[in-house]
């Protein structure tokens, strides 16, 4: 069993690194605002994000037999349709997914 110092070393140990991790992005933000770096990735960060997920979710999509592929690509393309009219990435992810969930589970059930 660790002794009293030991325990109480070790907890001043956390509660300063937790403190200094949670006080440090505060203490740069200025300096941060300010980099060309940062604001490269906040402007071609997101589109870069929703690319690798639209590959990732359509990568096991088969286009070759029936109606496989149909509810992703319209979910695809309600998404789409939605961000170019609304330019709401929110609304463009949350109304391709309700068209999307409604093609499954209704219109094109299997069974």
């Amino acid at each position: 069993m660790p002794s009293d110092g030991y325990v109480l070393a070790a907890l001043a140990t956390i509660l300063v690194v937790t403190f200094a991790l949670r006080a440090l992005p505060f203490l740069v933000i200025g300096q941060l605002r300010e980099s060309a770096f940062v604001q490269f990735l906040g402007r071609y960060m997101p589109v870069g994000i929703m690319v690798i997920l639209v590959v990732y979710t359509l990568k096991d999509v088969s286009l070759s037999s029936g109606w496989r592929g149909l509810p992703e690509l319209v979910g695809l393309g309600a998404t789409v349709g939605l961000h170019l009219w609304r330019h709401n990435a929110l609304l463009s992810i949350l109304g391709g997914t309700a068209v999307y969930v409604v093609l499954v589970s209704t219109v094109l059930s299997v069974g």
